[in-house]
């Protein structure tokens, strides 16, 4: 036992202070995201709107999420990701308190759609902070920390949202959100301040490459836009088909989506360095990632025993540990050819539009189609992602292969001469 944790430990070992304080601030922030996954309950039960109504919502609120992760990108080519993250996240804290008093359909729009503008320019401004303080053997575990610390705030969050719900009201999560974002302000002005903390990978590019040109990076953005869809249905219609198919209380959704928190927490940096040390490549483990993530949904359909929520759930989980921090290592390898800010701010705004179709679609389809429908639909999405994840594997194998040949004719070349 002794030498699983002292292996556990080893695997957060070499990463830079700057990275832990990052990952605390990452912290502090999503824990008060437990409004987030009651969002679409908050909206049907509290206020009394349609599901049509909240799949127009919850499209408000990923279109927010593509401008302010466009603005983000822009902004910290331009000013530096310390402004940007600063001001993300001072001004989100206010908004969120704010969100609770709006109570039209669209007032709600119009609020979430300011909201996440805010909230996810802090995206592209943190990805390209954790690059500069990550050295560069470092970045895939750097990633994968930084999803831990979301992991446990995620954990967190939805257990003690269901509580607070049934205690306080849904009123105490936009409030708890708020406050917690402001924390998460103060901490890194004091910790995080340029004239303080060591970069220890400053990319320079005299001629950078548009990330619009990037063959290899649109394809891989187009895959990720997919996986996005199909992800984020266990944070909008997944809760209602807990409810509504299950018969399952707030408290027992948030402690099944807290159950992917903490096995994230439990796991997933062991199985990153382990990964890391294998032959498979991050377009490999990213398609691996796409069939267990897809999965997920599919054995839905086949069993009305509530234990499947729990494989189903586990299948996920496993899904994105593997997807998400690999993705995100892969966007940064393609980041250094251009400006950084723009490569990270696409990687983000193909979330972003994931958000803005992925909870309308799944939404409107569970009100029209029904859940065993739907989740067939998702489960060809998350296909139609892994044959674009093939193709990208195969492409970059194909350029691979094409360069060795170059330098194998140059070396002939030379050698005649």
């Amino acid at each position: 036992m002794k030498t699983l944790f002292n292996n556990y430990v080893n695997t957060f070992k070499g990463l830079s202070t700057e990275v832990w304080w990052l990952a605390l601030i990452t912290l502090i922030n999503r824990a008060g995201t437990m409004v987030i996954p009651f969002l679409s309950l908050y909206l049907t039960k509290s206020l009394n709107f349609s599901v049509s109504d909240v799949g127009w919502i919850m499209s408000a609120f990923g279109l927010g999420s593509v401008v302010g992760s466009w603005l983000g990108g822009r902004l910290t080519d331009q000013i530096g990701y310390y402004k940007v993250m600063v001001f993300s996240l001072l001004s989100t804290g206010i908004l969120f308190i704010a969100l609770q008093f709006l109570t039209t359909f669209t007032s709600f729009c119009i609020g979430i759609f300011l909201v996440m503008t805010v909230a996810d320019s802090f995206r592209p401004a943190m990805f390209v902070a954790m690059s500069a303080y990550s050295k560069p053997e470092n970045k895939t575990r750097s990633v994968t920390l930084i999803r831990l610390a979301i992991n446990l705030g995620f954990s967190a969050g939805p257990a003690v949202g269901g509580l607070i719900i049934t205690g306080l009201g849904y009123s105490g999560l936009f409030w708890v959100d708020g406050i917690t974002c402001i924390a998460a302000t103060l901490v890194l002005v004091n910790v995080l301040n340029p004239k303080s903390t060591k970069i220890l990978d400053k990319v320079k590019t005299k001629n950078p490459k548009s990330a619009y040109g990037d063959k290899a990076f649109i394809i891989f953005l187009f895959a990720m836009m997919l996986f996005g869809i199909v992800f984020l249905q266990y944070f909008s219609t997944m809760p209602i088909y807990y409810n509504e198919a299950h018969y399952l209380s707030e408290i027992e959704i948030g402690l099944l989506l807290g159950m992917n928190g903490f096995i994230i927490f439990a796991f997933e940096m062991p199985l990153i360095k382990w990964l890391e040390n294998t032959t498979f490549t991050k377009s490999g483990l990213m398609l691996f990632g796409a069939i267990l993530t897809g999965l997920s949904f599919l054995i839905l359909n086949f069993t009305s025993w509530v234990g499947v929520l729990v494989i189903g759930m586990l299948l996920m989980t496993f899904g994105e540990m593997i997807a998400f921090p690999f993705s995100n290592a892969f966007a940064m390898d393609r980041a250094k050819k251009g400006n950084q800010g723009e490569y990270m701010a696409l990687y983000s705004i193909s979330f972003s539009i994931a958000h803005i179709f992925g909870h309308n679609m799944g939404l409107q389809m569970t009100n029209q189609l029904g859940f065993e429908n739907t989740w067939f639909v998702i489960t060809g999405l998350a296909a139609l992602c892994v044959f674009l994840l093939f193709g990208l594997r195969q492409y970059l194998n194909g350029k691979k292969k094409r360069k060795a040949i170059l330098i194998e004719e140059e070396e002939t070349e030379i050698l005649w001469i």
